[in-house]
């Protein structure tokens, strides 16, 4: 199954090591699912990963080594078209890289913008728990 994860999701697994993020992490480690990311996700979690709040959590090795396991293991999109869907013109990257990686699902704990749109393109748009319990065909216990 082709996913894109949102960067919060991403960065959320870094912060907590047992968390349902994590556990999505995990899925793509074991190849349960192929991970599609872009240039623009690597960035922003560079960008983010910087901010003082979370870089007094976060160790800069640990950041690292995730951005280069997204460039080695995951689909990064280099080119991605224009897309204006999203009520939060910082997402739409995200609904681009569905449509650039042909993605199945994107994973998201953003309410307010991205899981309110449902679907994008051929995706849906989900929580890490609908994503786990459709991967796992378990309720996550966590």
């Amino acid at each position: 199954m082709r996913v894109v994860i949102d960067t919060n999701v991403l960065v959320s697994a870094l912060l907590h090591g047992r968390s349902l993020p994590f556990h999505l992490i995990a899925l793509w480690c074991q190849g349960k699912i192929t991970l599609i990311t872009s240039a623009e996700q690597l960035e922003e979690i560079r960008r983010g990963t910087r901010y003082p709040k979370l870089r007094a959590r976060l160790n800069p090795a640990v950041v690292g080594r995730l951005v280069n396991e997204l460039k080695g293991s995951a689909i990064v999109i280099k080119n991605l078209p224009d897309v204006s869907v999203s009520p939060d013109p910082w997402d739409n990257y995200l609904l681009a890289t569905i449509e650039a990686g042909m993605a199945e699902l994107l994973i998201t704990g953003d309410k307010a913008d991205l899981l309110s749109l449902g679907r994008h393109g051929g995706a849906r748009i989900i929580t890490v728990r609908e994503c786990l319990r459709l991967i796992t065909g378990t309720e996550p216990d966590i």
